[in-house]
C-alpha cells in the first residue's frame, strides 16, 4: 500500500512561486542576450511578458538581487549585475513576502476580532506598551520592528488561543532576507508615519471591545503595507 504524503513533505518539495519566476527571468536574460549593466524591461512589461503578477515578479527580482544576478536601482529600473559571477548569497527558502502578507491578512484580521472580544485589562496594557515603543522608536528600524512584532504578538495572546499565537509568531518569523530587501527598496517615510495611527486605531478598537472595528483596522493596516510594497 502506498504511503500517504505528509503535508510537511508537500511543503518541502513544492517550488516557491518566486523561485519559478526567478528561473524564468534568468532564462529570458540568456535568450535575449541581455548583457551585464543593461536594463531589463520595465516591471509592468516584464510581468506581462512572463504572464505573472507584479507582486510575484517583484519577489523574484528581489531574490535574484540577493543572488547577485540583477541590481535593483530605485527610480531607474532593474539591471543585469555587473558582477562576473553571482554572489551566491541567495534568498532563504521560506515563502515570499507577499505570500506572508496575504497569510497575515487572512489570520491577523480574525485574531484582532477575537482580541477585541476576549482581551483583559492586562492584555490591553501589553498592546499599549508595544504601541508606545513603536511611537518612541519609529525612526530606528530594528527597535521599531521589534516593537511592531511585540504589538502583533500581544494581540494574538489577547485573542485567547495559543494555537493562533503560534501561527502569528510563525508568520513573523518568515520575515527573512527577501522581506528586508523589499522593505529596503520600497519602505517610505510616508508608510512609517501612516502606520503609527494604524496601530493606535487597532488598539482603540480592541480596548473598546469593538470586534468589527478591530478587524477593519487590522485589515486597513495590512492592506496599506501591501499597497506600498507593490506599487511601482
Amino acid at each position: 500500500m502506498k504511503r500517504a504524503t505528509a503535508p510537511n513533505e508537500l511543503m518541502s518539495t513544492e517550488p516557491r512561486l518566486y523561485r519559478v519566476v526567478s528561473a524564468r527571468i534568468e532564462e529570458l536574460i540568456r535568450e535575449e542576450n541581455i548583457q551585464p549593466g543593461e536594463r531589463l524591461p520595465a516591471e509592468r512589461d516584464l510581468a506581462t511578458k512572463l504572464g505573472v503578477s507584479r507582486t510575484s515578479l517583484r519577489e523574484a527580482l528581489i531574490a535574484l538581487e540577493l543572488g547577485g544576478v540583477v541590481e535593483v536601482r530605485g527610480g531607474s529600473g532593474v539591471y543585469v549585475s555587473e558582477q562576473a559571477t553571482p554572489k551566491g548569497e541567495g534568498a532563504a527558502a521560506g515563502p515570499g513576502p507577499f505570500e506572508v502578507l496575504a497569510a497575515r491578512r487572512l489570520i491577523e484580521v480574525e485574531v484582532a476580532g477575537l482580541a477585541a472580544k476576549n482581551a483583559t485589562a492586562a492584555h490591553i496594557d501589553a498592546i499599549l506598551v508595544a504601541v508606545e515603543q513603536m511611537e518612541q522608536h519609529h525612526e530606528h528600524s530594528s527597535d521599531s520592528e521589534s516593537a511592531d512584532r511585540n504589538f502583533h504578538l500581544a494581540i494574538a495572546r489577547a485573542a485567547g488561543n495559543s494555537a493562533l499565537t503560534g501561527v502569528v509568531e510563525y508568520l513573523w518569523n518568515q520575515r527573512g532576507t527577501l522581506w528586508h530587501k523589499l522593505k529596503e527598496h520600497f519602505q517610505t517615510e510616508e508608510l512609517r508615519q501612516q502606520t503609527l495611527p494604524d496601530h493606535r486605531d487597532i488598539l482603540t478598537a480592541i480596548a473598546s471591545h469593538d470586534v468589527a472595528g478591530a478587524k477593519a483596522a487590522m485589515r486597513n493596516h495590512l492592506d496599506r503595507v501591501t499597497r506600498t510594497f507593490s506599487r511601482g
